[in-house]
């Protein structure tokens, strides 16, 4: 099963998961979905995790890094063992989550009745919270700031309808991604670490042509923050450092002038949020680094820019224009701004 063409291959990036990987494996080797394989990354894990896959799982080809080098470097080797094995699609799968049984069907039938979709993503409910959302789809916002769709709100279907399919970047945790497309745009961004790396290279497949689309039949249940909540400041450090780079790597020079004001904003707004927690550290460390690495976002953003398929009218016809939800209280205490809202642009895609 390992050495054959495959259609499909599912990766899981894994970094000392032992306690939860088994019941992610486990809802994804009884998967509906026939030609597909499993691989699982594994980032220099030290608490048996490794062995596990090894040992109970051998139908599962593994593969050793040996430290940890993030979700983008946790994914992209088992990415591109994928592309070189000739499949037609990868699926990324967080460690920290759990499959419905139908989950990787739809999302291929989705993809395999769409060839303009790069990218196909899931209905993301949280763990042991009765259908509370994690996400439904990836947006991004004319301030720079990227979120998940309907986070902590109720599943009432309320994204469930034809109009609301097309989404800004399908989800890293929990999604389906065309190899042609990954031909095209490349893997994720290293730099990236973890964090927005998924809302970078569902920008960088938006500029190429791509579209993304949301499969709510899809389900997935996911245990938030399982992985990252391990490390102090993480999460912080990396938001604030990508912020930067996907804005600066990805948006078109029309719009870059037109939204560099919100944008500027919005990091502040982030800033002030973190010195209020006295987070001091991972924030000059994100914006020192970011700066530091300013020759190379210079040069991404050249080649991106230079392969852009689509207009800068149409990026801005599919960015929220609007403060992502959570952000409205913190940039009205900050700079006297009104509250707004914006009903999240979408479009039928199955």
């Amino acid at each position: 099963m390992l050495e054959t063409e495959v259609k499909t291959v599912v990766v899981v990036p894994n970094w000392n998961g032992l306690d939860f990987l088994a019941d992610c494996l486990n809802s994804l080797i009884v998967q509906s979905e026939h030609n597909f394989s499993i691989t699982v990354v594994d980032n220099g894990s030290t608490d048996g995790s490794r062995e596990l896959v090894h040992n109970q799982y051998p139908s599962i080809k593994l593969i050793v890094r040996d430290k940890n080098y993030g979700f983008t470097g946790g994914t992209n080797p088992g990415i591109q063992d994928a592309i070189e094995r000739s499949a037609q699609y990868v699926a990324l799968f967080n460690n920290d989550a759990v499959a419905n049984k139908n989950w990787l069907k739809f999302l291929v039938e989705t993809a395999d009745h769409n060839p303009n979709l790069g990218s196909v993503t899931s209905k993301i409910l949280q763990f042991g919270a009765e259908r509370k959302i994690d996400s439904t789809g990836d947006f991004y916002s004319s301030w720079g700031l990227p979120f998940p769709r309907g986070r902590d709100e109720i599943d009432q279907g309320q994204f469930d309808s034809d109009d609301q399919r097309l989404v800004f970047a399908g989800t890293g945790g929990a999604s389906l991604f065309r190899t042609k497309m990954l031909h095209e745009i490349g893997l994720f961004d290293q730099d990236f670490f973890a964090y927005y790396e998924d809302i970078d290279l569902g920008f960088r497949g938006q500029l190429a042509g791509w579209k993304a689309a949301y499969q709510p039949r899809a389900l997935v249940r996911h245990r938030v923050h399982a992985t990252s909540s391990r490390i102090p400041n993480f999460t912080r450090y990396h938001s604030h450092k990508n912020a930067i780079y996907v804005y600066h790597k990805n948006m078109p020079a029309k719009l870059w002038w037109k939204y560099l004001p919100l944008f500027l904003i919005g990091m502040a707004a982030m800033a002030a949020n973190s010195l209020r927690r006295r987070q001091f550290t991972p924030l000059y460390k994100a914006y020192g680094v970011a700066i530091f690495k300013t020759p190379a976002t210079i040069r991404k953003r050249w080649r991106i820019q230079r392969q852009r398929k689509v207009s800068a009218a149409y990026i801005d016809s599919i960015l929220y224009h609007a403060l992502p939800p959570g952000y409205n209280r913190i940039v009205y205490k900050l700079f006297g701004r009104k509250k707004h809202t914006h009903k999240l642009r979408s479009g039928s895609a199955a």
